[in-house]
């Protein structure tokens, strides 16, 4: 379970004055000058609207490592069952669709503990974001039986899946089991859209798997939820 993150730019313009006569009167006519507002890029709107270890105290919050992810782009990524890709996506923090930009944070409680990993993307359309999300939850009951999904050399099964009820209004939850070394440990993703933006929280237990000698079941904190999707609203 591993995972990956982006950039910037600013334009201004300024006005030239102009120049009058009246009266047989060389009189300057000066128009102000007006530069334009700057221009936001989906990277740097995004980077602003995640949430940072202030917004969640007693977490630590961080870019992932690029080195410990499952994938590193969607084009890796294949499943057995073609329907089931968006789950899969969402399960190892790549964005749904083709995005202008997005992101990824993790956030985690200490030691043994879950970790929820957080993927932003924004649309363009905003219509496309709300399409994906339809079809998310369309494949989530279409994968109840379970798929595997690979890339590279890195291979995950997973048992079923599951609806469940979200922590915030209008989310697509899941729960999905996936077997290691013998037991079985739950993960959790919760998609919430806010406008053109997808916020995707995915949570599970590495300690637990890593260790091989426990059954785990990660859950997505509801402060973590909560203060991502208040930043994203403001």
């Amino acid at each position: 379970m591993k995972r990956a993150a982006l950039a910037v730019v600013s334009v201004l313009a300024l006005t030239s004055a102009l120049t009058a006569c009246s009266g047989g009167e060389d009189t300057p006519s000066a128009s102000p000058t007006t530069p334009k507002a700057k221009q936001i890029t989906p990277e740097q709107r995004l980077a602003k609207a995640v949430v940072t270890k202030d917004d969640l105290p007693g977490y630590n919050v961080d870019e992932p490592e690029a080195e410990y992810a499952f994938a590193k782009s969607a084009d890796e990524l294949t499943v057995d069952k073609p329907g089931c890709a968006p789950l899969a996506l969402a399960m190892n923090q790549l964005p749904l669709g083709e995005p202008q930009a997005d992101l990824v944070r993790s956030a985690g409680a200490g030691y043994g503990k879950e970790s929820t990993y957080i993927t932003l993307a924004s649309y363009e359309p905003a219509s496309d974001a709300e399409s994906l999300l339809a079809g998310l939850a369309k494949a989530v009951p279409e994968c109840g039986g379970g798929f595997t999904a690979k890339a590279g050399k890195n291979t995950t099964a997973y048992d079923s899946v599951t609806a469940e009820k979200g922590t915030a209004s209008g989310a697509v939850a899941f729960r999905a089991t996936t077997p290691f070394r013998g037991i079985t440990h739950t993960v959790r993703t919760q998609v919430v859209r806010d406008g053109d933006v997808l916020a995707v929280y995915f949570s599970v237990n590495g300690f637990a798997i890593a260790d091989s000698k426990r059954p785990s079941d990660a859950r997505i904190p509801a402060e973590v939820v909560k203060a991502q999707d208040g930043k994203l609203a403001k």
